[in-house]
Order: C-alpha cells, then sequence, then structure tokens
C-alpha cells in the first residue's frame, strides 16, 4: 500500500503504508502530493500514521547505495520534507504506531507532538551504529525539539526508546495502546485544530530559524 490522505472532520490523516515506509524518491513525491491536498482541502490539522509494523524505517539506503552520485540531491529532498513539517501551516502529529528508526524518527520529531504506542515499538536513531553521521540540517532538527540530555544519548549511542522511555525522555508526548494510537492522535490534535495557518505558519518559521537554515543548508 502507498501512502494515502483521508478526513476526520477536517483532520487531514496521512497513512505512509504498510511496509517499512522508506523514504524513496517515489514515496518522497507521493507524500509531498498528499501534503498539497491536505492544504488545498482546507485541512484544519494533520495527522501522520502508518499500517503495520513500521511508522518509518527512514532512509532508503538500497536506493542511495544503487545512486550515490544523487545522494546530495537525495538527502536535500528529505531535508526539505523535514523542515516543510517543521513548518506546516496546522498543527501537526505524528501518531507512531510502530518502529521509528533513523530518517524515520526525524520525521516524526519534525512534527507538533507526537504519540507513540505503549507496547511495542522504538523510536531510535541509530546513525552511530550504522556509521552514517547526522549532517547539520538533520542534527539541529532534533537538537530543536529535543532536551540536551535526550539529544546526547539519542544522537550518540543509537538507544531504541520503547513507548514508556521515549515519553518519560521527551521523545514523545503521549503513548496509547495498540489500535487507539491514531485515536488518541486525533483527540489530541483536535483542540488545537483551526489556527490561521498564515499565523501560525510564520510562527514556526520563526521558532525553528536556525534549523530551517541548516535543513536548506544540504547534505554537509
Amino acid at each position: 500500500m502507498t501512502a494515502t490522505l483521508t478526513s476526520r472532520d477536517k483532520i487531514a490523516v496521512l497513512d505512509l503504508g504498510d511496509d517499512e515506509n522508506r523514504f524513496s524518491p517515489d514515496w518522497l513525491d507521493t507524500v509531498g502530493g498528499l501534503l498539497d491536498d491536505a492544504q488545498e482541502q482546507g485541512s484544519s490539522a494533520l495527522v501522520t500514521t502508518a499500517t503495520g509494523k513500521f511508522y518509518s524505517n527512514g532512509l532508503d539506503l538500497d536506493w542511495l547505495m544503487a545512486n550515490g552520485d544523487r545522494a546530495d540531491w537525495y538527502v536535500g529532498k528529505v531535508q526539505a520534507l523535514f523542515s516543510r513539517i517543521l513548518t506546516f501551516p496546522m498543527p501537526t502529529v505524528a501518531a507512531v504506531n510502530g518502529h521509528a528508526f533513523g530518517a524515520g524518527a526525524m520525521f516524526g520529531v519534525a512534527h507538533d507532538y507526537r504519540v507513540m504506542r505503549s507496547d511495542r515499538g522504538f523510536y531510535c536513531f541509530p546513525e552511530v551504529d550504522i556509521h552514517i553521521p547526522f549532517t547539520p540540517g538533520m542534527a539541529a532538527l532534533i537538537q530543536a525539539k529535543l532536551t540536551a540530555q535526550t539529544a546526547i544519548t539519542a544522537m550518540t549511542t543509537g538507544h531504541r526508546y520503547g513507548g514508556a522511555e521515549a515519553h518519560t525522555s521527551g521523545l514523545v508526548d503521549a503513548t496509547a495502546p495498540e489500535g487507539e494510537v491514531l485515536d488518541s492522535a486525533v483527540d489530541l490534535i483536535t483542540p488545537l485544530a483551526g489556527k490561521d495557518p498564515g499565523t501560525l505558519g510564520a510562527i514556526k518559521s520563526t521558532m525553528f530559524a536556525s534549523a530551517i537554515a541548516a535543513l536548506a543548508s544540504g547534505r554537509s
């Protein structure tokens, strides 16, 4: 299943897919188009989730290995998605239904809020263990959203956070049992929905100006 967009009382629900939901160029184009649709439809808030075992496993490393000459273009495209979610002109929440690794975890962090499944799944930045240093933009994004100590632990140890520990560490804002993650995310965002898009987008752009600049700078 590819990514899809549905609506719950004007709240856009973007399902990232039912596999590992890695960031292939085609997947990035699909998600970008669905974000366009959410805005064009006048949605009042955005929830992202997925179906199955994974929220997202992040970068499509197979594609990247086969297309090394396009690495800078690819990373720039990924970071543009992060920046877009970081400044999206409506309230956003990631309903993390399963594993969120690497760039998938960064995608979740770019949202305003996160609700994670309480009983299964890990939130993890494994870059230190797979020998892929963070780009300045990726580091800036994570550090803009997490406390200094959580960022140090998450980024330098590759620690795998289960739902309860992710909540305690501030990686996520709430947890919910299997089958209730999406509903909990919708419940969280509903009271916040309906802000003026221009004002909200401008506020986020100001709040995260340094991270946005770093994300726009490219791979290194």
